[in-house]
């Protein structure tokens, strides 16, 4: 019986070790990232993330890449600021796009505070999701302040009729424009205008994203500080890509027994079962470098009136989830 018993329980045990290793936990791998861009890439899943380091040290990106959301691939270096001749002072916040077999990485970089700086918002391209990735312009995409958004935080949007759009813009300002098809510039929208501003309320502040869900656009965002613990995500629902888009609140924000300053999200859309993923970084409990956060993936799902049913952070995060 003895015998019986502890083969009984270390069956047990390995049980539990098999369902505990079938999370992918968060942080879900390690090191200071931040600003995720969620990209499905290849028939995989693919993260681009700010390395979160003080802004001198940020001269360069690191993908990761996973096959179902619990074991990740580290790809070193995909883009560096010496490939990117007029980045001098920092890189961060990546938004990716696959165009025509080719792979662009829109990127903030040399955080500039006026028109006479140089700097912006740019772009790289490469021929795999993992790079390396080369400038593409030789000169920042978005080079100065339209509307008052400072030129950061870069998202881009592959509306349903084939049109590309770039939606940025920092100091509490959110800017849409629509992309050439190549990604060489921008061109006017149908009413001849360029720089269209969406901002949605007083609160945004920067880390814009944009889906569409049964026919309708999902703006959301990042509020707060990003180095405080009171960094968030909100959102509004709109009928156009154009808005007009009105707060309709947090979705996403900390919790004292997980971390805080939970913002700058992406998200995962898996088509098949209709699964939604956030990821987002968020600070250690206790933790006050403001440099130091972590990449994290937690699920996020819909009410019966298409409204976002706000997130529960969790030390586990999601289960094995392939595509």
């Amino acid at each position: 019986m003895r015998l019986r018993h502890l083969l009984v329980r270390t069956a047990f045990v390995a049980t539990l070790a098999l369902a505990a290793s079938a999370q992918a936990g968060n942080p879900v791998f390690p090191g200071w990232y931040a600003d995720p861009e969620a990209q499905v890439f290849q028939n995989q899943y693919w993260i681009y993330p700010t390395t979160s380091v003080r802004y001198g040290e940020q001269t360069r990106f690191d993908a990761f890449s996973s096959d179902d959301l619990t074991h990740w691939t580290k790809h070193e270096g995909v883009l560096r600021m010496a490939d990117v001749p007029w980045a001098k002072k920092a890189m961060w916040a990546p938004a990716m796009a696959e165009n025509g077999g080719k792979y662009y990485f829109f990127f903030a970089a040399n955080d500039i505070q006026n028109d006479k700086e140089l700097g912006g918002i740019g772009v790289a391209v490469a021929d795999r999701p993992e790079g390396p990735y080369k400038d593409l312009l030789g000169h920042p995409l978005v080079d100065a302040f339209h509307n008052r958004a400072q030129p950061i935080d870069p998202f881009v949007f592959h509306d349903d009729d084939g049109s590309w759009y770039l939606i940025y813009g920092g100091w509490k300002h959110a800017n849409m424009v629509k992309l050439k098809p190549d990604f060489t510039g921008v061109e006017p929208m149908a009413d001849g205008k360029t720089w269209h501003e969406i901002t949605p309320s007083p609160e945004y502040v920067e880390g814009p994203m944009m889906f569409k869900r049964n026919g309708k656009y999902y703006f959301m965002w990042s509020e707060g500080g990003w180095t405080g613990p009171d960094y968030s995500v909100a959102y509004a629902i709109g009928d156009s890509p154009l808005g007009p888009f009105k707060r309709i609140g947090k979705i996403l924000q900390q919790d004292d027994k997980i971390g805080t300053g939970a913002g700058h999200h992406s998200l995962f859309h898996v088509a098949r079962d209709d699964s939604w993923f956030i990821v987002y970084h968020r600070h250690p409990l206790g933790d006050t470098d403001g440099n130091h956060r972590n990449i994290c993936i937690d699920r996020m799902t819909f009410d019966a009136d298409g409204k976002i049913v706000p997130v529960k952070m969790t030390n586990e995060g999601v289960p094995a989830h392939a595509l």
